[in-house]
């Protein structure tokens, strides 16, 4: 690797290990820290004495933002600069982060924007280093470099619950906040001293303000809608009025990207087939997220465990997620995109529908939900690759920036949407009255089956979600590698 004394001018500069450490510490402070409260949630409830409802909107609205704004900012990026917006990224979690660390009990204001917070810095962090890592390293060096930013992220990301529950269960969750505020600020002195990268100037382009407003008004009122519509009434007028704001919103956003040029979502690439399906399979399987947060809540609050003992039953999950993605690369370069795209849900499915079998004794539950996280993370490794590679090397050249930022986009906006459906499905249910069906086929205790029914259906709603994505793949991506001709 070049040493860190490389000439410090964009034409002549090449990527160090300090650059990559930087970066890399930059991603997870989303991945890693910020996707905690997938595991800490019902600690965080209780400790702040908050609704679960608006909890649950805590958890999503991270992923939301960052969906929302990820393509903006990587527009931004290549305008302004990808080292200034990632400093701006790491400012915005640093000032997030703190929001959450100073929240007091009682109400959820501090809460609320301090994940907003850290979904915009998400959503400048993770295009602005990808491109930095584009620009400033080549061949080899560059496949390295990508390869610890998907450590970054998919690592990140398995080891939360785990990382998270450590924390939370020995100093506190506010210590994981505090610790994300203290990498923020490593990662902000490696990455210093970066020459400033843009992208050659083609001229002025007009920024899409009705787009995106209208954008932010929809996904907006439809997560809201989600996370309140069991506590308020699903036919209340105030979420009536939400899901009427949403279809208003949603309907003038297609008619304004559709006559804009200028668009910030390139509505024509989802005339390409194979990369409509892969992003929608991306949509799906990031959206199985909510998965994490349905197990995990119910072995803490219905078996006793604590936020650690549960992300313990996640190891697996993260130990084959990480072993998997080469292997979903080797699979790739030797049986195309659509095989290992299909294995990798299936194994997912399953995975997640062996977490669902929450009629079992808790001792027995425990070990089968380890053995699905395992499977989770095994699909999920074998999909990755072959999905990003299906869904970007069938655009042509010069739409393959907007083809990354809405694949990436599907990512975040499927998670938060998945997590929120399944908790809305899970708090709902439990919250009913009279006896859950198939009653007679829960054992052991007899006083929580409805928790443990609704937990179920939660879980099953996720293997939903993956059956319709593997129905997205058989009928949009071809069984060769073959680019489509736009």
């Amino acid at each position: 690797m070049n040493s860190f004394n490389t000439p410090p001018v964009e034409s002549g500069y090449r990527g160090t290990d300090k650059l990559i450490t930087g970066i890399v510490l930059s991603v997870v402070t989303f991945w890693l820290f910020a996707q905690t409260t997938l595991n800490i949630a019902p600690t965080m409830s209780v400790d702040l004495k908050i609704d679960q409802d608006i909890n649950n909107i805590a958890v999503t609205i991270t992923a939301l933002f960052s969906g929302i704004f990820i393509v903006v900012m990587g527009d931004l990026a290549d305008r302004i600069g990808r080292v200034k917006i990632t400093y701006i990224g790491l400012l915005l979690s640093i000032i997030g982060s703190l929001l959450i660390v100073i929240s007091p009990s009682g109400t959820a204001v501090f809460l609320l924007a301090g994940r907003i917070l850290q979904g915009l810095s998400a959503a400048c962090i993770m295009p602005a280093t990808l491109a930095l890592m584009k620009t400033y390293y080549d061949g080899t060096e560059r496949q390295r470099a990508l390869s610890f930013w998907s450590i970054g992220s998919w690592g990140g990301s398995g080891l939360s619950p785990l990382f998270g529950g450590f924390i939370a269960s020995t100093i506190g969750w506010r210590w994981i906040f505090i610790l994300s505020i203290i990498v923020a600020i490593i990662s902000y002195f490696l990455i210093r001293g970066t020459p400033e990268s843009k992208s050659a100037s083609t001229g002025k382009k007009s920024f899409d303000w009705k787009g995106l407003i209208t954008f932010i008004i929809a996904m907006l009122a439809i997560n809201i809608a989600i996370g309140q519509g069991a506590s308020l009434g699903w036919l209340s007028p105030s979420i009536i009025i939400l899901v009427v704001v949403f279809m208003v919103s949603a309907f003038v956003f297609f008619r304004v990207e559709n006559k804009n040029v200028d668009s910030f979502v390139d509505l024509s690439l989802f005339k390409n087939r194979t990369f409509s399906g892969a992003t929608l399979s991306n949509f799906l399987l990031n959206g199985a997220a909510g998965t994490l947060l349905v197990a995990l809540a119910l072995v803490q609050t219905e078996a006793g465990l604590s936020s650690l003992q549960s992300g313990l039953t996640t190891i697996g999950y993260l130990v084959a997620i990480l072993a998997t993605i080469r292997i979903g690369e080797k699979l790739l370069q030797k049986m195309g995109a659509r095989k290992p795209m299909l294995l990798g849900c299936y194994i997912t499915g399953l995975g997640i529908l062996l977490t669902s079998f929450t009629f079992l004794l808790a001792k027995e539950y425990i070990i089968v939900e380890f053995v699905g996280f395992t499977l989770f993370g095994i699909g999920l490794g074998f999909y990755a690759t072959p999905s990003t590679d299906a869904a970007l090397s069938n655009v042509p050249d010069n739409q393959a920036g907007s083809a990354s930022g809405i694949y990436k986009m599907a990512s975040s906006l499927g998670a938060a949407f998945g997590v929120a459906i399944s908790a809305a499905i899970f708090y709902g249910l439990s919250n009913t009255n009279g006896t859950a069906p198939m009653a007679n086929i829960f054992m052991g205790r007899t006083d929580n089956i409805n928790v443990r029914f609704a937990a179920g259906i939660g879980l099953l709603f996720n293997v939903f979600m993956v059956v319709v994505a593997i129905i997205a793949i058989l009928a949009t991506v071809p069984k060769h590698n073959v680019k489509e001709k736009r």
